[in-house]
């Protein structure tokens, strides 16, 4: 899915079958675990489960192509002692129309925003750190 597509929650017809969108949905959720490369478009799609419009079944279909088209792709899960986490931090909120609503704070300067997103990464990458260790 291109990161600059603006799937909105109106403007397209009501999905017919909001079952069968949120079943399809379900399921390519549990498919990132193997298949991160699918996980932003996921993530987007995922957002509009409660009220689905044709919109987003376009994108779901256009992932289900993609999918499979890119049956070998994936990744193998070994265990390992290594516990070396990379991430990323982004803090334009500002640019989706759909998230901005979800800022929960407005940041007087870029760098505090900045700073406000790399103290949630910062969290985030300490619980999961903690999780694996366990």
């Amino acid at each position: 899915m291109v990161s600059s597509l603006q799937l909105l929650s109106s403007g397209s017809k009501k999905f017919d079958d909001a079952k069968l969108y949120r079943i399809v949905v379900g399921t390519l959720q549990y498919l990132c675990i193997t298949r991160p490369d699918i996980s932003f478009a996921v993530s987007k799609i995922s957002q509009f489960m409660q009220c689905p419009l044709l919109a987003h079944w376009k994108v779901v279909k256009r992932l289900l192509r993609y999918l499979q088209g890119t049956k070998e792709h994936g990744i193998l899960i070994h265990p390992s002692t290594d516990y070396r986490l990379y991430g990323f931090a982004d803090a334009d909120w500002a640019a989706d129309l759909e998230d901005r609503r979800k800022q929960t704070t407005i940041s007087r300067s870029s760098t505090e925003a900045e700073f406000r997103s790399l103290a949630a990464y910062e969290g985030e990458l300490v619980w999961l750190t903690n999780l694996l260790a366990e």
